[in-house]
């Protein structure tokens, strides 16, 4: 062959390889769409949680080149087109709506926006565009509100994820989306509020694998053919309470589910044996049911299962010998139930790291098999009426940490060696037989935080060191423990809630004197303090609790070295001693409720660059209050309410911008409202209440005025004006709900570094706040209260509508002013409201029928107004009484006078009704 028609030949050759091994670039317009995407969030650590998450579009660039490259796209070979986009925790941090340049992406078949933190937008309308996609997910991802109408038109998706965010699916409802989406095979709406029952057509989907629909409100009976859908293999339905049903009497052999949950729902029944068809089980979490009768011997068939919980339901009867076959069981939860008999034989559970059996009526058991459970974390035994020895074999448990054996029969001695489990981190051997000496070693445990020995017949010397909580029957008459003297290296000692009565003696003041860090002796029933020392003589202490006794006399002068000093709900009386002005490393200060007199130091505020909390609410200090707050404030709460305290709100106190809690309520306070507090980035709670408070609110200085304020009591002072109306607008923390938040409770977190380790403690906020008609103590102050209580003032005009823009509101009061207007229609938006208070005011016309839709509200009270016509009817308003209602002469309909019937009550004409029907049927 020619030579030259060879190289012609061997050149179309190696271009015909690279044309048709190319791909295609991505599209200009696609990836100009994506970079103006990108363009519209910024990039912040907070908005995802995942430990694996990344900031995945800083690799989209101009310059950077294709875009089919860049990371989280995935582009089509053919055509370049866009079609998967996987931005899951990639840091995004900022609002989505219908213009953004997403929806261009008219391919996309694959969306992942999980993780992400989109500030409570809505589910832009424009969805709709993306009308390829076949999965779509928005799981964590700060979403709120209605779930469109507009996702109903992907009716091509398989997998749909929206879990975890503030969604609603009302409107449309659950059963239009099943009806509309066909081909869904993967569905989760964890968290989404659905508030309907479960549509018996999800049966008809059988090619679901996953369903989560767990915390999504629903109710009525679940449809049992789900049950039995032939590729299931995932089914949460927990923390629905008011979703019953029952398990399927008829499951086909080796059904394919691997997980099932209905934990928190009201399922009951019993367990079938059916349950054993589902072989392949390795998650089964039918706690806190109501499921009862007996355990099933075919549950020894899921020889897969790695996790059984059925905790807190009504099983009886003994657990079938068939729990030994589930070899690769690594949680095991019985506890709270009625199980009986003898425990079995779980020698071959190997792999079990949790079993708590706890809290149920077994009456005998050798528990010799104890030493084969070598990965034990926790174990709980505690129950009854069980009746054995702590066999020697406890010894194997190396990994141990939670140990319970409390509440038993158990009889014979402690295993002496059980100082080898030197993770042990709690005992509760308390309320047993057990006799003969408490074991040497278990005092040399260095991580045991507490022991619980009390109520046995233990015998023998305490060689002490260090206990976070001790509790061990140290006398019968409850005297202080004398088993404490000579105690000289003592670090940790905790005495709490032991019913110990009378004085501290004046050994004690010897114990631990040059070790001792942290001392809790509250909740007992001390009196007083032998020969109380000028200070006290533990030089390194840093914890100091006495609270919730019956101490009198002075305070008891603390080291220097005291970081938490609480000495509260005692009879302490006296002033404030000079060294507290000391007292460089204080954290936490509370003298609440006691009989404390005198001025309060002014040494108080320049504490403030160490102390995080302070409280001195309830004693009788007079005087002003300190009034230099230094400018690197470290105050989280203060609370100093109920004294005798005058003067003016010092305007240092502008300097605390960690400030999360100020009551300053019940003193005397003569000053005009202190608008400058609205700078403090943190508050959440305001309390003036109940003093001299007078002139006009005022305007917030910018818009991010008291934008965490959750909780204002300005109540029983002389303000004047209209309602701060400007205000409403910026109290953000009332209109959106901070989900953020991992706690139940507002809190203050103040640590310590005691015994070499760092020592976490929870101050909780406590707040006293008008509801209902009383003052109500807030012992802890719940995170989600939003309050604003403006009574008893000299306020006028008229009550403004954007009051129904602070949708989180539980407690309204504006009661005894001189307002007047109407009342707006718009309270019946705040859909959270439990108590509404607009008495005796100057208020006319109706009361609006939208307050019918507020099913919370327990308290309502708009007597002593102008107000005329029907009362609303209906839900809650069929609760409330006459006094609700009185002083308003035009107001008609239960429970007052029937509207046309003048004079007579509505309660009356029923009552004549019903007598004049028996009247008839006699």
């Amino acid at each position: 062959m020619d030579s030259a028609f060879q190289l012609t030949l061997l050149h179309l050759l190696v271009l015909f390889s690279l044309v048709c091994g190319a791909k295609p670039l991505c599209l200009p317009d696609e990836r100009t769409a994506l970079l103006q995407f990108k363009q519209s969030f910024i990039i912040h650590e907070s908005a995802s949680t995942s430990p694996y998450a990344y900031p995945k579009t800083q690799s989209w660039k101009q310059s950077g080149g294709d875009c089919c490259s860049w990371n989280g796209v995935a582009c089509d070979n053919n055509t370049g087109h866009v079609i998967g986009l996987n931005l899951s925790s990639s840091y995004l941090y900022g609002s989505i709506n219908s213009s953004t340049t997403l929806f261009r992406l008219a391919h996309l078949r694959s969306l992942n926006l999980g993780d992400n933190s989109f500030i409570y937008s809505e589910i832009p309308s424009g969805i709709r565009n993306l009308s390829r996609l076949t999965l779509l997910d928005l799981s964590y991802s700060h979403l709120s509100g209605q779930v469109p109408w507009e996702i109903l038109e992907l009716s091509m998706l398989e997998v749909l994820d929206l879990s975890g965010n503030s969604l609603k699916l009302w409107k449309p409802g659950f059963r239009s989306l099943l009806h509309k989406l066909s081909n869904l095979k993967e569905l989760y709406l964890a968290d989404v509020k659905i508030s309907s029952s479960v549509p018996s057509l999800l049966a008809n989907f059988s090619s679901l694998t996953v369903l989560n629909l767990s915390n999504c409100e629903l109710r009525g009976e679940f449809p049992t053919g789900i049950f039995e859908l032939p590729s299931l293999a995932f089914l949460s339905l927990e923390l629905n309470q008011e979703l019953s049903g029952t398990l399927p009497d008829k499951v086909p052999e080796n059904h394919p589910l691997l997980i099932l949950s209905l934990a928190s729902t009201s399922f009951s029944g019993q367990l079938p044996e059916s349950i054993g068809n589902f072989s392949s089980m390795e998650h089964l979490d039918i706690s806190n049911c109501r499921l009862s009768g007996k355990l099933p011997y075919s549950i020894g068939n899921l020889t897969q299962l790695k996790h059984l919980d059925l905790f807190s339901n009504n099983f009886s009867g003994p657990i079938p010998s068939s729990i030994g076959n589930l070899n690769q069981l690594e949680f095991l939860e019985f506890s709270e139930n009625k199980f009986s008999g003898q425990i079995p034989s779980l020698a071959n559970l190997t792999l079990l790291d949790y079993l708590s059996l706890a809290a149920n009526s077994f009456d005998q058991g050798n528990l010799s098999w104890i030493g084969t459970q070598t990965k034990l974390t926790y174990l709980d035994l505690s129950s009854p009426n069980l009746t054995a020895q702590i066999p020697s074999s406890l010894q194997n448990l190396t990994q141990i940490t939670y140990l319970y054996l409390s509440s038993n029969k158990l009889n014979g001695r402690i295993p002496p060696r059980i100082g080898s489990l030197t993770k042990l981190i709690e005992i509760k051997f308390y309320e047993n037989n057990l006799s003969g000496p408490i074991p040497y070693s278990i005092f040399k445990l260095r991580n045991l935080e507490l022991l619980y020995l009390h109520a046995n017949q233990l015998n023998g010397a305490l060689n002490l060191q260090s206990f976070l909580e001790l509790k061990i029957s140290p006398d019968s008459n409850y005297r202080f423990p004398s088993f404490l003297r000579g105690q000289d290296e003592l670090e940790i000692l905790k005495l709490a809630d032991n019913k110990i009565h009378g004085q501290i003696p004046s050994w004690f003041w010897g114990v631990g004197e040059q070790t001792l860090q942290y001392l809790d002796l509250g909740l007992n029933s001390l009196t007083g303090f032998q020969n109380l020392p000028a200070v006290l003589p533990w030089t390194s202490l840093i914890h100091f609790n006495l609270e919730f006794n019956m101490l009198k006399g002075s305070l008891p002068r603390p080291p220097p070295s005291i970081s938490s000093y609480r000495v509260a709900n005692n009879h302490l009386s006296g002033e404030i001693p000079p060294i507290f002005c000391n007292l460089s490393s204080i954290l936490v200060l509370d003298l609440s409720n006691n009989n404390m007199t005198g001025m309060l130091p002014p040494c108080l505020a320049s504490l403030a660059e160490s102390l995080e909390v302070l409280n001195l609410q309830s004693n009788h200090f007079t005087g002003a209050i300190p009034p230099k707050y230094p400018k690197n404030c470290r105050l989280k709460m203060m609370d100093i309410s109920r004294n005798q305290l005058q003067g003016r709100i010092p305007r240092s106190l502008a300097h605390c911008n960690l400030l999360e809690e100020l009551i300053l309520g019940n003193n005397l306070i003569n000053d005009s409202f202190p608008y400058w507090l609205g700078g403090l980035p943190k508050l959440k709670v305001l309390s003036l209440r109940s003093n001299r408070l007078h002139g006009v609110i005022g305007k917030p200085q910018t818009k991010s005025d008291f934008s965490k304020l959750q909780v204002i009591d300005l109540s029983n002072n002389h303000l004047t004006g209209k309602l701060p109306f400007e205000y409403f607008n910026v109290w953000n923390a009332m209109k959106i709900a901070n989900t953020s938040s991992l706690s139940q409770y507002m809190f203050a977190n103040t640590s310590s570094q005691i015994k070499n380790y760092a020592w976490y403690a929870y101050y909780n906020y406590t707040v006293t706040l008008s509801n209902k008609g009383r003052d109500l103590r807030y012992e802890k102050v719940p995170d989600f209260l939003a309050v604003i209580d403006l009574s008893s003032n000299e306020f006028e005009g008229e009550i403004p509508e954007s009051i129904g823009d602070l949708k989180l509101i539980r407690i309204l009061n504006f009661s005894n002013n001189n307002l007047g207007g109407r009342v707006p229609f718009s309270l019946g938006e705040i859909s959270n409201l439990e108590s509404l208070d607009i008495s005796r005011n100057n208020l006319q016309g109706k009361i609006p029928p939208q307050l019918s839709k507020l099913n919370f509200l327990a308290t309502f009270n708009v007597s002593y107004n102008q107000l005329a016509g029907p009362i609303p009817q209906g839900a809650q308003f069929n609760t409330f009484n006459n006094d609700s209602y009185e002083g308003n002469s035009g107001l008609c309909g239960y429970p007052l006078s029937k509207c046309g019937n003048p004079g007579v009550p509505f309660h009356r004409l029923l009552l004549w009704h019903q007598m004049k029907m028996k009247e008839c049927g006699e």
